[in-house]
């Protein structure tokens, strides 16, 4: 694991240079500046993890970029001016701890590697939480739409009835599918996931109800299907309306009867298995079409719940976006800005939260070492996220089809050169990567 970024402002020319020493002989990677404009500019290039930061700068007060600082990155006060009233203030305003001057520099390296630690603690116990969250059913959301999903799933579980789950792509009815079976009684037994769209009928129907030794060329031993794996648990359909009318009829009879033969078989085999089915059509309409049975229809109408797109769910979005950034950064604890926040939360989300955990995690690659994650940083969003104002003055980019990320991405680059006259360090300043990183981009996209 590599070395926390440790980064001092202390204009004390001496006591800067011994502290940036001191602690790169404790195994910390240890930079300093003397005033707040070096500050700022060491902030964004080495990203650190930690910074001391002296309260009285030639050029700033330290009280006074804390909050700055503080939101995505922890800081320790040093002053030679210590109280009790600044030492409270400091902390208010978001500072992980306080020092007074003359530094006991045992004290300080004890007091940085505790509030590292307490971090790392932390964020665990935020991703666990959440992971918990999600595993158990409590899906991640405070908005009315899933507190209400929520009580149906709640009271639907605790019977057997067949369950459908109605929503878009994305949206998350396989996760609704596992709360629904780890509220249940049946949360001991498996949850056997079939996806119905991508197998052929005469392979789907193996899969799903097994064959016999020689029931067709290659079957060349019994194999039992996934009902029987489902057996004593759940079985999910994810996008039953894509299933043929053969498969139709024999899933049907399974509903019915609670029986289903393999495929080669003379007898019958009974299945105990709760079937919860998903899919993002109308199924009404493909039974008025006439190419899904009525009758398998309302047999899998008994109960359904709803999936609610994200755009209807906006409260949830910040929250949803910060597990995903938790889950993904590895070793190190990232921050999402409040203006990244807000262009995440006014975008539509047609892919949903599958979409946005995708454009999480290319944000991720895209800031490199960067703590923070800006709205420069978000180029899987479409192109109308991608509304730019500076020097009072908006750009937007705009694309006459749908973009592939490729094609959002060179076309940023291309913007921001031009913004910047081709000047290489301020389009990496802007991205919130390394001019290294930047330059591979401009490889990659023919733009060097």
């Amino acid at each position: 694991m590599t070395s926390p970024t440790l980064l001092v402002i202390e204009d004390d020319a001496v006591l800067n240079r011994l502290l940036v020493d001191e602690l790169k002989l404790s195994g910390f990677n240890t930079h300093g500046s003397l005033n707040w404009a070096e500050g700022q500019s060491a902030i964004d290039r080495l990203a650190p993890e930690l910074v001391l930061l002296d309260v009285n700068l030639p050029d700033a007060n330290g009280l006074d970029i804390l909050a700055e600082i503080g939101e995505s990155r922890l800081v320790v006060i040093l002053t030679a001016t210590a109280s009790v009233h600044q030492a409270v203030e400091a902390m208010r305003l978001g500072a992980a701890d306080y020092l007074a001057k003359p530094v006991n520099l045992n004290e300080l390296e004890l007091i940085i590697r505790r509030v590292l630690k307490n971090r790392q603690i932390y964020a665990e116990h935020e991703y666990r939480r959440s992971e918990e969250n999600m595993r158990l059913g409590g899906m991640l959301g405070d908005s009315a739409v899933m507190t209400e999903l929520r009580r149906l799933i709640d009271a639907v579980a605790q019977t057997d009835v067949t369950v459908l789950i109605q929503g878009e792509s994305g949206a998350g009815k396989e996760l609704v599918a596992h709360a629904v079976h780890h509220a249940s009684p049946r949360r001991e037994g498996a949850f056997v996931a079939v996806d119905c769209c991508s197998l052929q009928d005469t392979l789907f129907e193996s899969e799903l109800f097994g064959h016999e030794k020689g029931s067709f060329t290659g079957a060349d031993r019994r194999k039992s299907g996934l009902i029987e794996a489902a057996d004593g648990g759940t079985l999910f359909l994810d996008e039953i309306g894509d299933i043929g009318p053969t498969i139709q009829a024999k899933l049907l009879r399974v509903l019915e009867t609670g029986r289903f033969r393999r495929v080669g078989a003379t007898s019958d085999l009974r299945a105990d298995a709760r079937i919860v089915a998903a899919t993002n059509r109308d199924l009404a309409a493909l039974v008025r079409e006439g190419t899904f049975r009525a009758d398998l229809y309302y047999r899998l109408d008994a109960f359904m719940l709803t999936a609610p797109p994200l755009r209807q769910r906006r409260d949830d979005i910040s929250l949803l976006a910060k597990h995903f950034l938790a889950k993904r950064s590895t070793g190190r604890l990232r921050h999402i800005n409040s203006e990244a926040i807000r262009c995440l939360t006014e975008y539509d989300w047609p892919g949903n939260v599958r979409e946005l955990r995708n454009v999480i995690e290319r944000a991720l690659i895209v800031a490199g070492n960067a703590l923070e994650i800006t709205p420069a940083h978000l180029l899987g969003l479409s192109s109308a996220a991608f509304s730019e104002t500076a020097n009072n003055d908006a750009s937007t980019l705009r694309f006459d089809d749908e973009p592939t990320l490729e094609c959002i991405e060179r076309e940023y680059m291309v913007w921001l050169l031009e913004k910047y006259q081709g000047n290489r360090i301020k389009v990496a300043d802007k991205l919130g990567i390394s001019e290294r990183t930047c330059y591979r981009m401009l490889v990659r996209y023919d733009l060097s």
